[in-house]
C-alpha cells in the first residue's frame, strides 16, 4: 500500500468525514429550537473528529 500523500487518502479521515455529513443530515431533522443547542453541538464535535485527524497528519 502507498504512503498517503495528503490527509484525504487516509481511510480514517474518510470515515469521519462521512460521518461529519450523516450527522449533519441526522440533525437536520431535530426541531428548530435546538439549532444553536444541542445541533450544534453534534456538528462540531462530528467536524472536530475530522479535523483533529487531519491536523494530525500535517504533523506527521
Amino acid at each position: 500500500m502507498e504512503p498517503a500523500k495528503n490527509f484525504t487518502d487516509l481511510v480514517m479521515w474518510q470515515n469521519a468525514h462521512k460521518f461529519v455529513l450523516e450527522v449533519y443530515l441526522y440533525t437536520s431533522k431535530f426541531p428548530k429550537k435546538e439549532i444553536y443547542a444541542l445541533t450544534s453541538q453534534f456538528r462540531r464535535a462530528a467536524v472536530s473528529i475530522a479535523a483533529n485527524i487531519a491536523e494530525g497528519f500535517k504533523k506527521i
